[in-house]
């Protein structure tokens, strides 16, 4: 796509005037006051609670680290999963905060290039914003694919261990993965009136979940591990010889399930008072699912018998060879992982949601072709029908791709944290540039950090700058084209 047409990126929120910021783009204007966001196309769907299970579930942070832990295990064992954990919640509540200030001060849609517009110097801004809004939607299309396909590919899992005739075959994940889209898409395009309904019994089941398996965990375990096993082993599996590379590849299991809190961001226009209730989302949503997440790895750590045994699962994953092994029981390891799959199907719906709502928002700014049909919006409905039917559609012509390479597949999904923590290092980066420069152009909305705001700008940063360069490392040495990471040359190929 030229770069010109782009020219409009970011103008929705780039004028600031006193208490209103209006913008060049008919239609809208921003309120600092309590009424927030004005019509913008959109009615007032969603409540601060149905946004903040939104957030809260498209994370599903427990779930998500059940299907991911392998990568923890083969590189750096429970020292890289637990200490990794920690810091990546850390590291998560420092950015989910800088990322609110912003929010509070220009809540779009358009989230992270609209905050660029504002922040980066005016040389940089077009080509900024251009860059941090495509990397951020494409990132987000690889986050939303990542549920279905880890849903998919477990349900696999399962009938391997279920029925040992079971032949695996790539196509078999491939029409679960649609299965999972098909019904996302009838929800957002035909259930919005059902949706705060379906969030919230989504985020009880989330919840609920939680407590039942982590009870199981804990009461049927036939041994514990030790305290030293939980808080000091390590093991390197991949081949790296140095241990801080494979304890750092490790980390990036946490990494992975504590990511996507911003798509409360993506959804403001569509709630009230979005300048304080977008930040308290996204960092309760943190602190729920940080705290379930936290729990239920330590369960597992204590609980999980030999990492060797786990790691020599037939499944695929090594989640359902523990859950095995805690019961004692197929039964009950098909029950649990069961739990694991539902939600995966239920975190695709405000996945898809959010996702659509970047592209709507990319397109309202010119800055994607046909962007006069993709940002129409159905009159009955009130949602952008086209920016969902194109994210649907996309998401299920990248399923077509693990039919072919499974290695390839997984290569986009490894861009999916990678482009979403570029898009907000880059406005956060920038942020905390103009405290320490420029602090007098900064008009803050009613949600702010005050003086700890460079502080935490600064951990947020340093956090988002670790994981993206070890985002990009091969997980295994040496290199072969089944396990190299092909996310580099992908970001590389878009953004060229």
């Amino acid at each position: 796509m030229d770069l010109s047409t782009a020219t409009n990126i970011g103008t929705s929120a780039s004028k600031a005037s006193g208490e209103k910021r209006h913008s060049s783009q008919e239609g809208y204007s921003c309120d600092d006051g309590e009424g927030g966001i004005s019509e913008l196309h959109h009615k007032h769907q969603f409540t601060p609670l149905t946004i903040m299970a939104m957030a809260t579930v498209l994370m599903a942070t427990w779930e998500a680290l059940c299907a991911t832990m392998v990568s923890g295990l083969v590189s750096g064992g429970p020292v890289s999963l637990f200490y990794g954990f920690i810091l990546a919640l850390i590291g998560a509540l420092a950015t989910a905060s800088s990322l609110g200030e912003l929010t509070s001060m220009w809540p779009t849609a358009g989230g992270q290039y609209h905050f660029i517009a504002h922040l980066a110097p005016d040389r940089w801004k077009l080509s900024l914003s251009w860059l941090v809004g495509w990397v951020a939607t494409f990132g987000w299309v690889a986050f939303t694919a990542s549920a279905p396909f880890l849903g998919a590919t477990m349900l696999q899992g399962l009938i391997t261990l279920d029925y040992s005739t079971y032949t695996y075959e790539r196509w078999h994940g491939t029409l679960i993965y649609w299965a999972f889209l098909l019904l996302s898409g009838v929800v957002n395009l035909w259930g919005t009136r059902l949706m705060s309904l379906v969030e919230n019994v989504s985020l009880v089941i989330h919840i609920v979940a939680f407590i039942i398996l982590f009870t199981v965990i804990w009461v049927c375990a036939p041994t514990h591990n030790s305290a030293s096993f939980v808080f000091t082993y390590f093991v390197n599996n991949s081949g790296w010889s140095s241990s801080g590379v494979s304890w750092s590849i490790g980390m990036l299991s946490s990494a992975y399930v504590l990511v996507g809190y911003d798509g409360a961001i993506h959804l403001c226009e569509e709630m009230k008072s979005p300048q304080t209730a977008v930040p308290w989302c996204m960092i309760l949503s943190l602190v729920v699912n940080g705290a379930m997440g936290f729990a239920f790895l330590l369960a597992l750590l204590f609980c999980m018998g030999d990492v060797d045994s786990a790691l020599a699962t037939t499944t695929g994953f090594p989640i359902i060879e523990i859950f095995n092994y805690i019961t004692g029981s197929t039964a009950a390891a098909t029950a649990m992982t069961c739990a694991l799959i539902v939600v995966a199907g239920l975190a695709t719906i405000p996945l898809t949601a959010s996702t659509s709502r970047m592209l709507y928002s990319l397109a309202r700014d010119k800055a994607f072709p046909f962007s006069k049909y993709i940002t129409r919006i159905n009159k009955k409905s009130n949602i952008p029908t086209w920016s969902v039917l194109i994210v649907t559609i996309f998401l299920a012509l990248l399923g077509l791709i693990n039919i072919g390479s499974t290695t390839a597949f997984n290569a986009i999904l490894s861009l999916a944290v990678f482009g979403i923590h570029i898009s907000y290092l880059l406005p956060i980066g920038f942020m905390l540039w103009r405290r320490l420069f420029t602090p007098s152009v900064l008009e803050y909305g009613p949600w702010r950090l005050g003086r700890l705001g460079p502080v935490i700008n600064v951990v947020s940063v340093i956090y988002l700058t670790f994981t993206s360069i070890f985002l990009l490392f091969p997980p295994y040495q040496p290199v072969t084209a089944q396990n190299m990471n092909y996310a580099s040359l992908i970001f590389g190929s878009r953004t060229e």
